[in-house]
C-alpha cells in the first residue's frame, strides 16, 4: 500500500470516528450538535491525528487505539479553530472555504460548540472504550491538557493577542508559536508514543524535541503560505496576519530567510526521524507539511 493510499484510508477512518463521537453524544440540543458536526467535519486535512497514528506505527500501537487518541486531539484542534475565528480573537469569516461557525450560527453557539468539543476530547480519552493502560491514559490526558492550556495553545493565543501591533523578536515569536501551534502538534506525536505500555524518559524527550521542531516548521510554512497564496487556495482569508499587524516569521525574517529557516528545521527533523524503525509514514507526513508551499 502506498503512503498516499494509506493516508486516504486513515483519513476515512478518522472522519468516521469523529462523526461517531459527535453522533453518540446526547442530542439534547440539536443546534449545538449540528454546529459541532459542521465545524469538525468540514474537510480538514487531519494532520494531527495522522501524526498520532504514524507515531503509533513506530511502536506497534493498534490502529483503532491510535485513531481514537488522534481524534481526541483533533477535537481539541477543531474547538481551537472555532474560538480563534471569533470576533474577539482573529475575527475571521472563512474556515476551510466555508463560513466560520459563528457566521453560520452565532457567537454564543460557536463558543458552546468549542466548549463541547473540548469536553468530548477528554471524555474520549478517559473512556473505558479506549483499550490502553490507565497509566497511559493519564499520561496522554495530562499531555493534552497542558498543551491546550496556559502553557500551551491558550497561553500562546493570549501572547498573540497581546503582541499584536508590537515589534517582537524572533525568539519571542518562536516561544509564542511553540505554545500556540507547536504544543498540540507536539502532543499529536508524543501521544502516539504514550499509548505504548512502556515509557522511557530519554526516548520521550528526544521525540518531544523533534516534535517541537515540527511545530515550528508547520508555523513557518503557514506564515509563508499566508503571504504567497490567496483566499481561494487557502480556504481562509489570505494575508490576515499582515492586515492585523501581527508579527510572523515573514515580517521578521523576510521570505528568503523564512524559507532558509524552514529548510533547516526540515533537515533536522528528517535526520532525527531516520534513526527510528517503522518511521516511513511519519517521514511522509513531514514531507507533506514541508512541501505544501512548493
Amino acid at each position: 500500500m502506498t503512503h498516499e493510499v494509506l493516508q486516504k484510508k486513515l483519513v476515512t477512518a478518522i472522519e468516521k470516528k469523529l462523526a461517531d463521537l459527535i453522533a453518540n453524544q446526547p442530542q439534547l440540543s440539536l443546534l449545538l450538535s449540528e454546529a459541532m458536526h459542521y465545524s469538525c467535519l468540514n474537510g480538514g486535512k487531519r494532520i494531527r491525528p495522522l501524526l498520532t497514528i504514524a507515531t503509533g506505527m513506530m511502536y506497534n500501537i493498534p490502529e483503532e487505539i491510535s485513531v481514537s487518541v488522534g481524534c481526541a486531539i483533533e477535537l481539541i484542534h477543531c474547538y481551537s479553530l472555532i474560538h480563534d475565528d471569533l470576533p474577539a480573537m482573529d475575527n475571521d469569516d472563512l474556515r476551510r472555504g466555508k463560513p466560520t461557525c459563528h457566521k453560520k450560527y452565532n457567537e454564543a453557539i460557536a463558543i458552546l460548540a468549542g466548549d463541547a468539543l473540548q469536553s468530548l476530547a477528554f471524555e474520549t480519552l478517559s473512556s473505558t472504550d479506549l483499550n490502553i493502560t490507565q497509566t497511559a491514559k493519564l499520561k496522554i490526558i495530562n499531555q493534552l491538557a497542558k498543551s491546550s492550556g496556559l502553557s500551551g495553545m491558550a497561553g500562546g493565543q493570549a501572547l498573540d493577542l497581546i503582541n499584536t501591533g508590537l515589534a517582537i523578536t524572533q525568539q519571542q515569536l518562536q516561544q509564542m508559536h511553540i505554545m500556540k501551534t507547536g504544543a498540540l502538534i507536539n502532543t499529536s506525536i508524543i501521544s502516539g508514543y504514550l499509548a505504548n505500555n512502556s515509557f522511557d524518559i530519554t526516548l520521550y524527550q528526544k521525540l518531544s524535541d523533534t516534535a517541537t521542531k515540527l511545530g515550528l516548521l508547520f508555523q513557518v510554512i503557514d506564515d509563508i503560505i499566508d503571504i504567497t497564496s490567496n483566499t481561494q487556495i487557502l480556504g481562509k482569508t489570505a494575508h490576515k496576519d499582515l492586515d492585523n499587524n501581527k508579527a510572523t516569521y515573514v515580517t521578521i525574517l523576510g521570505i528568503e530567510k523564512s524559507n532558509q529557516y524552514a529548510n533547516m528545521l526540515y533537515s533536522e527533523i528528517k535526520n532525527s526521524l531516520t534513526k527510528y524503525t517503522n518511521a516511513d509514514f511519519l517521514l511522509y507526513l513531514i514531507d507533506l507539511i514541508y512541501f505544501r508551499n512548493k
